[in-house]
């Protein structure tokens, strides 16, 4: 980390805490400011500030008043989550008073060379990509991963030095901001409309997702995705060097398919289908990390062996295992339709999905093709299990079946597999009617699984 002095003294407040304010916070306080955190959370129901009040860090809790910006603040580090409807923001603004988000902060001190990677989908699994493939048989330094992932790049840029380089993934929130922020290497994964209660409009979000590469020179490297050409247009505002990846071959300047192989610039990589994680998604995903790869100088052993071992991203069509010639698989992250139609589509092989969750009000006859096309058996959980059998049922999907919860749901959908079928949880649902998080749900799929082949002779 680069020893500034450019915040000494300086009083500075910190809105919105959870993970990536806290590590904020901490940050600014070790590089001398006078740190306040504003929280909107109530202070006894507030760990995170009841901490930052012993370690020295003044603390405002339970409102964002706007008196606060009375208090003569010279810098906002900003949740990424608050929107700049939020009075606090609009009123900082009106006094000119300068806003950043927590990854900003973070590369104000960054010793070594920062890549970023933004996208609509396919973020997490292409920094992780990224990430492993720069950290294999690596002579010097070491590849760190930090940002939207969900390890603040504030905590990481502590650590990494001159030869390091932090692999950071990058919301359209965070890139809102952006002032200074430039990777030397940029990867746009692809630009859909998300998030535009937040940003507003289409515009919005998609100009909030070039900031990735506003700041960026000649000397630098823009990866984007070529198969659309709203997205090669994208490509023309940067001054980056355009490194291209395409899945439909639509150019051999970058990263690209061709038939059953991945190359790079005229130079063959690997087959497709030795590419561990499964699904299209995952090829444009490879392909973007080889270029990634290729113009850090990494050897084609490196890039292979990580895409031949990598199991996908916890939560994310994750592998977890094979027993009894039936493949496992974590797909908790899937909490809306689309997801879940992804993770069908990965799939050659007969599927036993478990689904189900949290009743937003919505139907499920868009999931009705999927499941005519790759459903032998379902097992349904949660508050949605009627409304999505109703759709299994339409499908002439043959076995319908519900459970109580994940950990129920496994051991049945063993025993309506058959030898090599895929058992995938893929629920199509929030998670918030049984389990806090997706996380815990998909933790609870993956201890069904080792229970289950514990508990059974194979």
């Amino acid at each position: 980390m680069k020893e500034i002095t450019d915040y000494q003294d300086k009083k500075i407040l910190v809105l919105g805490l959870a993970k990536s304010g806290v590590s904020a916070a901490r940050l600014l306080q070790k590089l001398g400011a006078l740190v306040t955190v504003n929280d909107a959370k109530p202070f006894d129901e507030n760990p995170d500030a009841q901490s930052l009040l012993e370690e020295g860090i003044k603390v405002v809790t339970g409102g964002h008043p706007l008196t606060l910006l009375d208090e003569g603040f010279e810098l906002i580090v900003k949740n990424p989550g608050i929107p700049y409807t939020n009075p606090i923001i609009k009123g900082a603004l009106a006094k000119k008073i300068p806003i950043i988000s927590e990854p900003e902060l973070a590369y104000q001190v960054l010793s070594g060379e920062m890549i970023g990677i933004t996208g609509s989908n396919g973020k997490t699994t292409t920094t992780t990509m990224i990430q492993l493939m720069l950290d294999e048989n690596r002579s010097t330094g070491h590849a760190y991963l930090a940002g939207n992932i969900g390890i603040p790049a504030t905590t990481v840029v502590q650590k990494v030095q001159s030869q390091d380089v932090m692999v950071t993934e990058l919301s359209s929130f965070m890139l809102a901001s952006v002032k200074t922020l430039k990777p030397h290497i940029a990867v746009i994964t692809n630009v859909f409309s998300n998030h535009l209660d937040w940003h507003g409009t289409r515009e919005n979000y998609v100009r909030d997702k070039m900031h990735i590469t506003r700041n960026q020179t000649a000397q630098d490297f823009l990866v984007i995705n070529w198969d659309n050409p709203e997205w090669q247009q994208l490509s023309k505002q940067t001054s980056a060097q355009v490194v291209p990846f395409s899945r439909k071959n639509l150019t051999e300047e970058g990263a690209y398919q061709n038939g059953d192989f991945l190359y790079f610039k005229g130079e063959k990589i690997i087959a497709a289908a030795d590419i561990r994680v499964p699904g299209v998604q995952n090829i444009e995903n490879a392909l973007a990390a080889i270029a990634v790869a290729k113009i850090s100088g990494q050897p084609n052993e490196a890039i292979v062996h990580v895409l031949k071992t990598f199991g996908g991203v916890k939560h994310r069509v994750q592998y977890v295992n094979t027993w009894n010639d039936r493949e496992f698989y974590n797909d908790s992250k899937a909490t809306d339709i689309e997801a879940t139609q992804v993770a069908l589509r990965s799939f050659k092989k007969p599927i036993v999905l478990i689904a189900g969750g949290l009743d937003r009000g919505y139907t499920f006859e868009k999931l009705e093709t999927d499941f005519k096309q790759h459903v032998k058996a379902i097992i349904l959980v949660g508050q949605t299990s009627k409304l999505l059998a109703q759709t299994a049922k339409s499908a002439g999907v043959p076995v319908i079946e519900f459970a109580h919860k994940v950990k129920d749901a496994v051991p049945l959908a063993y025993k309506v597999s058959d030898v090599g079928d895929v058992i995938l949880l893929s629920p199509a649902n929030a998670s918030w009617d049984q389990y806090k998080t997706f996380e815990v749900r998909g933790d609870e799929f993956i201890s069904a699984v080792q229970t289950l082949q514990n508990g059974k002779k194979a």
